[in-house]
């Protein structure tokens, strides 16, 4: 008997730097148990190309990342989610829609690294950073028993990792 595989959407304003980098991160480090998405709420429509070169020398898969809106993942036929991330803040409190198969939901709100300004260095670093970031949340939430743990105590869970300070 296999393993369930649960579905996960990271979601963002621009869909081009966090969510995305989430995406990449639950999909390789979910080894198979997580089939992770993002979305957002008013898509870039290209994904930010600090995000791919640093995903790239990270090793992970970037093929099929792409910068899209969270219709898709609302509509009647869409992908029933388990957990559905907001990363950034303008998300976080944006009217979302109602996502199929009632998932839990928590905020994991990450600086946006595409806002920062500077040295094309500092820039990088700022994507590095929400990486790193995203990264320790995710291995966070990889380490839950989801099979058996009740769904109030996962929901806290959530929550708890979300508020995790920058120094995760």
């Amino acid at each position: 008997m296999s393993e369930r595989v649960y579905n996960a959407l990271f979601l963002c304003t621009g869909n081009s730097a966090r969510s995305i980098l989430a995406e990449a991160i639950l999909n390789r480090e979910g080894k198979g148990r997580f089939q992770a998405y993002s979305a957002g709420s008013n898509p870039a429509g290209k994904v930010h190309p600090y995000s791919l070169d640093l995903l790239k020398s990270m090793d992970h898969p970037i093929q099929n990342l792409r910068s899209k809106n969270w219709d898709e993942f609302s509509a009647a036929d869409a992908t029933k989610l388990d957990f559905v991330f907001t990363v950034c803040d303008n998300a976080a409190g944006e009217t979302c829609p109602v996502w199929p198969g009632q998932p839990m939901t928590a905020h994991w709100g990450i600086p946006d690294p595409a806002a920062v300004t500077g040295s094309e260095a500092e820039k990088r670093a700022a994507f590095t950073e929400a990486y790193r970031m995203m990264f320790n949340r995710i291995s966070l939430f990889l380490a839950l028993p989801l099979e058996s743990i009740d769904k109030m105590s996962l929901q806290n869970r959530l929550k708890d990792i979300g508020a995790q300070k920058a120094e995760v």
